[in-house]
């Protein structure tokens, strides 16, 4: 591993970062330090090449995928708790959508290592300090933006986009949901819808409704944690990203995401 600091060409570097270590190793119990801080035996984390831009371009996102939600008839007709409760499940692959909706691209590059002789100098303060926020890994995020390249394949219509949003949204096998038969119906009014713009928008290509629909599915599987991490911790910092989508979806008219 060419970032191994174990095996660093640079003997000085290599010296230093033995003693250091040893240091931490003597605080920590022992452990071999080359087992415990060799960056090879880690996966890479990323962070946002330019998070000013890309978390602006976010936040206006979500801020639109939560329109969407507030501005359907038959979604407020539903219990609040069935709302919640689709808010909460539905919300990533909604916002990975209207990522590909509005064409929001970014890079990401790889996290800088932290400093060895900061952490010794903070050792003795960690029990004050709050834990250290999670990174993405760079696995995770390239499988991210091949979901959404698949989609950008697609080159979906506006009545695509909405009509698929709606068939996301209104998800009956969400555990939990009062009402589930009607949610169902609702999701097959949407699915219904897509079929038909299809037909005139796409006659020649009879599997395009499947397709659409499996490649929406991959977006489900993309966690959560990642998203919040990628494009909304440095704004929000650690506040609970469902409970301020609730706020917007009930109190918030407008505006941005704010911390």
């Amino acid at each position: 591993c060419e970032r191994c600091q174990c095996h660093s060409e640079d003997k000085r570097t290599a010296i230093l970062y033995t003693l250091l270590s040893q240091n931490l190793n003597h605080s920590r119990g022992g452990r071999s330090p080359a087992h415990q801080r060799c960056l090879c035996h880690q996966r890479r984390t990323v962070c946002l090449r330019t998070p000013h831009v890309t978390c602006q371009a976010a936040s206006n996102v979500l801020v639109k995928t939560i329109s969407f939600m507030k501005n359907l008839p038959s979604f407020h007709l539903l219990p609040r708790e069935d709302q919640l409760l689709l808010l909460d499940s539905c919300w990533v692959p909604l916002f990975l959508l209207g990522l590909v909706q509005e064409m929001v691209t970014f890079e990401v590059m790889e996290t800088p290592a932290p400093s060895m002789l900061k952490k010794i100098l903070l050792d003795g303060q960690s029990q004050r300090q709050e834990p250290e926020r999670t990174q993405p890994t760079l696995a995770a995020v390239q499988r991210l933006q091949c979901c959404l390249n698949t989609f950008w394949s697609l080159d979906l219509s506006p009545k695509e986009y909405a009509y698929l949003k709606g068939a996301i949204l209104f998800n009956p096998d969400v555990p939990g949901l009062r009402a589930s038969l009607y949610i169902e119906s609702l999701q097959q009014e949407a699915q219904r819808a897509l079929r038909e713009v299809l037909q005139p928008l796409h006659p020649e290509d009879q599997g395009r409704f499947a397709r659409i629909l499996l490649i929406a599915s991959t977006l489900k599987s993309i966690p959560p944690a990642l998203i919040t991490d990628l494009f909304f911790r440095p704004v929000i910092g650690n506040a609970d990203i469902v409970e301020l989508l609730a706020e917007m979806l009930y109190e918030i008219t407008g505006g941005q995401l704010a911390p």
